[in-house]
């Protein structure tokens, strides 16, 4: 074949390729083009709060309509012990400041929410602003078509593996209940016992003790009867259960720093998933001495509202779970960012999931699970009949697993001529917790 005519087949080869590559180019800009033509980004319309307690507990969600009809998202606003106070946060301090706002800018509306009050972290402000986080992401799912989780990453597991709560007056009532949860499917169980003749945690109250001569007629407890028969609980459980379950335990706080470092060294040899909240907040220096002791893996945080408080934790590796309550600091946002700082330090996480949290805010957790390499354990509490009514797409268990929906966003939607049938009912104290005294009458952290 002639030079000139090898030159000329080359230049046409060369030009038909340039023209397929623009014309496809062109196609797919025009298909871009026609699906984003006409779409401005939502804005925030309205927010309302829907309150509601099918299970007792009393429930705050935020509801944020957006001026696109039928486009709304859910986010968990929960603080049972002062929920009247959440509702106003949100509507009188938050709503004003959000109003109009476009939905796509989570994270820029998060930080104005936060700044807002100039006084900051504190749990009414933190649940508050959850609500609307959680529920702008709820929003943005919607938009997309896409679950939560796959927005923040997508799956690095199937399913949330959790842990149930076995608990009785006597050991061998904790055992027998463990033991029907493990029929079940439960790898791992929470384990906790009733303290004779006192107010003890997790469990019902133990049986009177005449001898007991307290100097008041409130609840009482005495640090040292707890650590006793905590130990001999989780003893004869390894004994009774094998070596194949995962048992953990809750301190909940309520032993001196001192008896915490002892209890945590002491239960080393019996090969714990996690012992819960050893410590109360203000005793937080004292995690350096439990590591210093022994190796017993720590979960702590569900009474944390600031960074202040779990970074420290996290960055010196002083605990091995990190369990934030979700709402307690600000929502899915900075969850998922304490998630992160952990992941880099080590620390797997164990988000707070007792039933004084919605089936939007169980919801955020497994989306937080199933997207976070480092999870850990998910607390699991069951939801009765009444609040799947309320909230129609509850995550579902099985054997031990706890599975969304896959539905965009949460996947959940509220009934609220349900939810309306079910309203706060304030007791004596209006959802707070009472006193809780040693015998010669002074408060104990709980």
């Amino acid at each position: 074949m002639p030079v000139q005519r090898r030159s000329f087949l080359k230049t046409a080869l060369a030009a038909g390729a340039a023209t397929a590559l623009t014309t496809f180019s062109d196609k797919v800009e025009g298909q871009v083009a026609a699906a984003a033509k006409g779409m401005a980004m939502p804005k925030i319309k309205d927010v309302t709060v829907i309150e509601t307690a099918p299970a007792g507990s009393r429930l705050t969600v935020v509801k944020i309509t957006t001026d696109q009809a039928g486009l709304y998202g859910y986010g968990c606003g929960t603080f049972t012990q002062r929920a009247d106070l959440i509702k106003p946060a949100v509507l009188a301090y938050l709503k004003p400041l959000i109003m109009g706002k476009p939905v796509d800018r989570i994270e820029d509306m998060w930080q104005m929410m936060y700044d807002s009050s100039y006084w900051k972290n504190g749990p009414d402000l933190n649940n508050a602003i959850s609500g609307v986080d959680q529920a702008l992401w709820d929003i943005k799912g919607r938009m997309a078509g896409m679950p939560v989780y796959q927005l923040a990453g997508g799956k690095c597991r199937e399913a949330v593996d959790t842990y149930a709560h076995a608990d009785g007056r006597e050991i061998d009532d904790v055992i027998k209940a463990a033991k029907g949860y493990m029929a079940q499917g439960w790898r791992h169980v929470r384990v906790q016992v009733s303290l004779p003749g006192m107010a003890g945690y997790g469990s019902a109250h133990g049986n009177s003790v005449d001898s007991f001569k307290p100097l008041h007629d409130k609840p009482l407890f005495e640090p040292a009867y707890q650590y006793r028969r905590g130990l001999e609980l989780l003893q004869e459980a390894r004994k009774q259960l094998g070596d194949e379950v995962e048992l953990l335990h809750d301190m909940h706080e309520r032993l001196t720093p001192n008896e915490a470092v002892n209890f945590c060294k002491a239960a080393e040899p019996l090969r714990m998933f996690f012992l819960e909240d050893p410590l109360s907040p203000e005793d937080n220096a004292y995690f350096r001495q439990i590591r210093q002791n022994c190796a017993t893996p720590i979960a702590m945080g569900e009474l944390f509202n600031s960074p202040h408080e779990w970074s420290p934790l996290i960055t010196e590796r002083l605990i091995d779970y990190i369990r934030c309550h979700v709402s307690q600091v600000g929502g899915f946002s900075p969850a998922r960012k304490i998630a992160i700082l952990a992941e880099l330090h080590g620390v797997r996480t164990a988000w707070h999931g007792p039933g004084d949290v919605s089936p939007i805010g169980h919801t955020a957790h497994c989306h937080l699970d199933l997207c976070s390499y480092n999870f850990g354990i998910q607390e699991y509490t069951p939801f009765n009949a009444a609040t799947e009514a309320v909230f129609k797409g509850c995550p579902q268990m099985k054997n031990g697993y706890m599975w969304v929906n896959e539905a965009p966003g949460w996947g959940i939607e509220i009934d609220e001529v349900a939810a309306a049938k079910y309203p706060f009912r304030p007791g004596g104290l209006n959802g707070g917790w009472g006193e809780l005294r040693t015998l010669d009458g002074t408060v104990i952290k709980q």
